[in-house]
C-alpha cells in the first residue's frame, strides 16, 4: 500500500507547528474531499424523505422510524471507519506499508463478518423494532416494509465503511467521493423510478437504496484490491481483526449512547403525534447532513493526527487540534445563520402538510443553534479518534445519555412542548460534548 501522490502532503513533510497556513492547508486539501463524501451520504436520507414525504404523512412517519432503526445499524459499524483510518494513518506515519495493508485486510474482513449475519436478523425484527420507537397501524406497516427490503443492504454498506477507513488512512479522500456521488445518482434515478413510474410506494424507495448501496461496495472492492496485496496475511484472522475490536467496543458504547439519544428523541416526537413525528423526521435529516458537513473537518484530524504520532510528531498534532477546532467553529456559524435564515421555507421541499411543516420550522431554529456548539464537539471528536482514545469516547457519550435522560423523560411526560422541547433536550446534550471533549483534548496533547 502506498501513500497517493496527490498533493496531501509535500515531498518535504508536514508541514512546520508554526507555519498556520500550512496546516490550514494540509486540513483543507483534505476537508474538501472528506465535505463532499459525507455530505453525499446522507443524500440516501434526504432523497428518500423528500420522495416517500410526496406519498403522505404517514409514509414519511414510516420512514421516520424506520431511518432511525438504521442509524443505529450503520452508525454502531462507524468503527469499521474510524478505527481503520487511525490505525492505517499511524502505521503509514511509521512508513510500515505492509502493516497498513494488514490493517485494511482485516478490516474488510470484520465488515463482512458483522454484515452478512446482520442482514436477517434485522429483516426478521423489522417490526418489533418498528413498534419500540412507537409506530402502529399504517406507520408500522411503512416502517416495516422499509426496514425489511433495506436489511438486504447492510452488508453492501458496511464494506463501503472499511473501504473508507483503508482509504481515508492513506489521505486519498476522493475516490470515495466519487464512488458515493455516483451511488446517490443512481438512488435518485431508480427511486423516481421505482416510486412514482411503477407506484412501488415505501417499498421502492428502499429497493432503490439497497441497489446503490451494492453498486458502490462492488466498487470500492475492486479498486482496494491492488492496494491490498502488500499484506502478509490475506485471510482473516484473530489476531489481525483484534484491535479494530477492542476500538470497535468503545466506539460501539460511544455510538450506542448517542443513537440512545437519538431514538429517544424519536421515540417521544412519535408518543406527541403523527404530525411532530414527520416534522422530527424532517429536521434529523438536516441535522444528519450539517453534522457531517461539519465533520468533514474533523475526519482529516483524524488522518493527520495519526500520521502525526505515527512519525511522533506531537508539535504538529497541537498545531492541527488549534486550527481544526477554529475552523470548525467558524464552519458551524455559517451553518447556523444559513438554517434559520431558510427555517420558514425548508420544510415545504419535504411536505405538503402544514402543520408537519410549522412543527419542522421550529425544529429548525433549534437546529441552528445546536451547529455551533456541534461544531466544537465534532473537532474534538476527530482529534481524540485519531489519538486513539477510543475508551474515553466511549465512557463519555455514556455519560452524556445520563445526564439528558431526566431532560427527556420531563418532554416525555409534558407533550405540550412539542418539537421544540425534544430538540431543546439535544442541544444540552450537545453544549455536554463540546465542553467535555474540549478538556479531554487538552488532557491528551498536554501528556
Amino acid at each position: 500500500m502506498t501513500t497517493p501522490r496527490s498533493g496531501h502532503r509535500s515531498a518535504a513533510g508536514p508541514p512546520h507547528s508554526g507555519d498556520q497556513k500550512g496546516v490550514d492547508r494540509r486540513i483543507i486539501s483534505l476537508a474538501v474531499p472528506a465535505l463532499g463524501a459525507l455530505a453525499v451520504e446522507p443524500v440516501y436520507v434526504l432523497v428518500d424523505t423528500a420522495i416517500v414525504g410526496r406519498l403522505g404523512t404517514d409514509e414519511l412517519a414510516g420512514l421516520a422510524v424506520a431511518a432511525t432503526v438504521l442509524s443505529f445499524v450503520f452508525a454502531g459499524a462507524n468503527f469499521l471507519t474510524y478505527g481503520t483510518t487511525e490505525r492505517v494513518a499511524r502505521r503509514l506515519g511509521a512508513g510500515a506499508h505492509a502493516d497498513a495493508a494488514d490493517v485494511g485486510v482485516q478490516a474488510m474482513w470484520l465488515s463482512l463478518l458483522f454484515g452478512v449475519p446482520a442482514a436477517p436478523l434485522l429483516y426478521a425484527a423489522a417490526g418489533p423494532l418498528s413498534q419500540v420507537l412507537g409506530a402502529d397501524g399504517e406507520v408500522l406497516d411503512h416502517a416495516t416494509t422499509y426496514l425489511s427490503i433495506s436489511a438486504i443492504g447492510v452488508p453492501f454498506f458496511l464494506v463501503t465503511l472499511a473501504a473508507q477507513g483503508v482509504l481515508r488512512g492513506a489521505s486519498q479522500y476522493i475516490t470515495p467521493l466519487w464512488i458515493l456521488l455516483g451511488a446517490n445518482v443512481v438512488n435518485l434515478v431508480l427511486e423516481v423510478v421505482f416510486v412514482f413510474g411503477l407506484d412501488m410506494g415505501v417499498a421502492g424507495s428502499a429497493l432503490s437504496t439497497v441497489i446503490a448501496q451494492a453498486g458502490a461496495a462492488a466498487v470500492f472492492v475492486v479498486l482496494l484490491l491492488p492496494r491490498l496485496r502488500a499484506a502478509s496475511v490475506h485471510g482473516p484472522t484473530r489476531s489481525g481483526m483484534a484491535p479494530l475490536m477492542v476500538a470497535g467496543r468503545h466506539l460501539l458504547l460511544r455510538v450506542g449512547s448517542m443513537l440512545a439519544v437519538f431514538g429517544g428523541a424519536t421515540a417521544i416526537a412519535g408518543r406527541i403525534d403523527d404530525a411532530t413525528l414527520a416534522a422530527h423526521q424532517i429536521v434529523m435529516s438536516m441535522f444528519i447532513f450539517l453534522a457531517l458537513m461539519l465533520d468533514a473537518l474533523a475526519v482529516p484530524a483524524q488522518t493527520i493526527v495519526a500520521e502525526e504520532l505515527g512519525r511522533d510528531g506531537r508539535d504538529n498534532v497541537r498545531a492541527v487540534a488549534l486550527r481544526v477546532v477554529r475552523l470548525s467553529i467558524v464552519l458551524g456559524v455559517a451553518l447556523g445563520l444559513l438554517v434559520a435564515a431558510s427555517a420558514p421555507l425548508l420544510p415545504h421541499l419535504f411536505t405538503g402538510d402544514g402543520a408537519v411543516a410549522d412543527r419542522a420550522t421550529g425544529g429548525l431554529w433549534w437546529l441552528a443553534v445546536i451547529l455551533v456548539p456541534g461544531a466544537v464537539a465534532f473537532a474534538h471528536d476527530g482529534i481524540l479518534i485519531g489519538a486513539g482514545d477510543y475508551r474515553f469516547l466511549g465512557r463519555a457519550a455514556l455519560g452524556y445519555l445520563f445526564a439528558v435522560a431526566p431532560l427527556g423523560a420531563v418532554v416525555l411526560a409534558v407533550p405540550e412542548l412539542g418539537i421544540g422541547g425534544v430538540w431543546a433536550v439535544l442541544l444540552v446534550w450537545m453544549l455536554l460534548r463540546a465542553a467535555v471533549n474540549h478538556r479531554r483534548t487538552l488532557h491528551v496533547l498536554a501528556a
